[in-house]
């Protein structure tokens, strides 16, 4: 199998995976996680289309955020706002000033994250990724997005590896790690075609 289909076929997994596990989560807390870049047009296209930004409440909770420069929450909101309808620029924004107040909220740190990602920024999301992880070494979410990021976005399978292998390791009933073991199957199914290339191993698993 070609490496450009090792991509494809992992990119197939996380959309559906990712998709479910999103839709299954509760509104109120729809997990952020990064999608495949390698996707083809046609996996691309058929996502759903980012939510139209709600215009009043991000103008209310910027009022409320101006109102009180120490507030960290509103300006995750507002992170996880722009976030939500795709404009990440402004999410970022918005994000960084959250961290300024709270430097060691990880969840805003690996949101933070995945916005350089989709901004094709892969290196500022992973050099993200390592502040989060430095907070809360087994914070599953960003152990996932580590993952995607090295796989998708730097073409890095033994990293992906290593980084769902530790993440199977410390959180291994979460849903991240349902997630992570599928791209390992997935890559384990053709990575050893590739130059040079072994099966991936995973927790548990023999020399």
């Amino acid at each position: 199998m070609h490496k450009e289909s090792v991509f494809f076929g992992l990119a197939g997994v996380f959309f559906g995976l990712l998709t479910g596990w999103i839709i299954g989560s509760q509104q109120a807390a729809a997990p952020r996680v990064a999608a495949p870049a390698s996707a083809s047009s046609a996996q691309a296209g058929s996502a759903p289309a980012p939510p139209p930004l709600d215009e009043s409440r991000a103008a209310a909770l910027e009022a409320a955020a101006n109102r009180n420069p120490a507030d960290a929450q509103t300006r995750i909101q507002l992170g996880n706002l722009y976030f939500d309808a795709a404009r990440y620029n402004e999410a970022v924004q918005w994000y960084e000033a959250a961290l300024k107040v709270d430097p060691r909220d990880v969840s805003a740190s690996t949101d933070l994250g995945i916005a350089y990602y989709y901004m094709n920024q892969p290196d500022r999301a992973l050099a993200q990724f390592d502040r989060s992880l430095a907070i809360d070494p087994k914070h599953s979410k960003t152990l996932l997005n580590v993952g995607i990021v090295r796989a998708f976005g730097k073409e890095d399978l033994a990293g992906a590896a290593k980084a769902w292998e530790r993440l199977i390791e410390v959180a291994p009933n979460s849903p991240e790690a349902e997630v992570a073991r599928k791209g390992l199957e997935g890559m384990r199914s053709g990575h050893s075609s590739m130059p040079g290339g072994a099966p991936a191993k995973t927790p548990g698993s023999s020399d």
